[in-house]
């Protein structure tokens, strides 16, 4: 079935579809992974986007049970430049067509995905409608002139759970026997983020992100983590005050954050935060640790990023940045034990150069 593409902008392009059949709005990014499409789109942080592979055979191993990253895809569309629906894995349980399809997500394949992903780099991420059921052009950019815009929007209340509850992702894991709690802030957390916690030896109760300082102190955590999510960080004004109340008042807690975790951080310290052109999207991009000078290849996924002007230097040492564009991609407290990174420590998908952060947290709980 013939399906569309409409930037804001005026640009159409055209493919097939498979999966879900319907119309999504979204914005549209791009993502320069060869693989982990099944982890990208159960990534809560996708919300409100369309992403578009740039690697162009997607589908070939299909779809597991073991590399969901939330209990369901949160993507609004994805965009390959082939479809492949022969898949061959050992652990694979159905095609991408069926997952997308299950879960009501559209798919377009066909696509010249060099040539969006050039117009994007260009021109920036900007709002898109994907369809298969109207297909005049002009109805569709209308549309997509109208869709919402994610700078100010709280997307987190929209992926966040319901309540709070304990993770526990393997039974015979040393959580049971370990020797720091943890408490999560549910900005839209990635289920490695919670393995790697578990792993590390940390007991760890996620809370909504919502919930009060004082709730979050009533668990009595060694530490507390910071994590993951999408949209702007501004437009979740309450999760900024409750850090902001975490950092200033007694007992001062240990305190690890991740990208939205990074960017929240940054503004309950004061600082601000503004939207990049096009953002950082793949499992290989490059950061440079200022203490070290070593780079590593990270997991990255972020529109937004903290400007390293807006903070305090008496308070706020910048300890990572992307080498490509001189983002910000990390920084610490230099009396405090507080520390973030704006990159994906625990991938998947992606590179494992930083896992060695929460080893690092959980030496500060020590």
């Amino acid at each position: 079935m013939k399906a569309m593409i409409a930037l804001e902008d005026g640009r159409i392009f055209e493919g097939s579809a498979f999966g879900a059949m319907g119309e999504a709005r979204g914005e549209m990014v791009f993502n320069t992974s060869m693989t982990g499409y099944q982890e990208i789109l159960t990534d809560p942080s996708y919300k409100g986007q369309i992403v578009t592979m740039t690697y162009p055979l997607i589908g070939n191993y299909g779809v597991n049970d073991e590399d969901m990253e939330s209990f369901k895809p949160h993507a609004g569309g994805l965009i390959v430049k082939e479809y492949s629906p022969i898949y061959s894995n050992w652990r694979a349980k159905k095609s991408l067509h069926e997952f997308l399809e299950e879960y009501g997500i559209i798919g377009i394949e066909g696509v010249d995905t060099r040539a969006l992903t050039k117009h994007i780099r260009t021109c920036g991420a900007m709002r898109a409608v994907i369809s298969t059921k109207d297909l005049d052009s002009s109805n569709l950019i209308a549309k997509a002139k109208t869709s919402p815009n994610l700078v100010g929007k709280d997307l987190v209340k929209e992926v966040t759970c319901d309540k709070p509850y304990q993770w526990q992702n393997n039974p015979q894991s040393t959580a049971h026997s370990s020797r720091f709690t943890v408490v999560a802030m549910d900005f839209g957390i990635k289920h490695n983020i919670l393995r790697m916690l578990e792993n590390a030896g940390c007991c760890v109760t996620v809370v909504p992100a919502n919930t009060t300082a004082e709730e979050i102190r009533s668990y009595k955590p060694d530490g507390i983590f910071l994590s993951n999510g999408p949209g702007d960080p501004e437009g979740v004004s309450y999760a900024i005050e409750t850090v902001k109340q975490l950092i200033y008042r007694l007992p001062i807690l240990p305190i690890f954050g991740i990208c939205l975790g990074h960017q929240i951080l940054g503004l309950a310290l004061g600082g601000k935060t503004y939207k990049l052109k096009f953002g950082h999207r793949g499992g290989n991009q490059p950061v440079k640790d200022l203490t070290t000078g070593k780079i590593d290849i990270t997991s990255q996924n972020h529109g937004f990023c903290v400007d390293g002007n807006s903070m305090n230097p008496e308070e706020i040492e910048i300890t990572h940045i992307n080498p490509n564009d001189q983002t910000i991609e990390g920084m610490r407290h230099k009396t405090l034990p507080i520390f973030s990174v704006q990159y994906h420590p625990e991938a998947s998908p992606g590179p494992h150069d930083a896992d060695y952060l929460f080893d690092r947290f959980v030496g500060m709980m020590k």
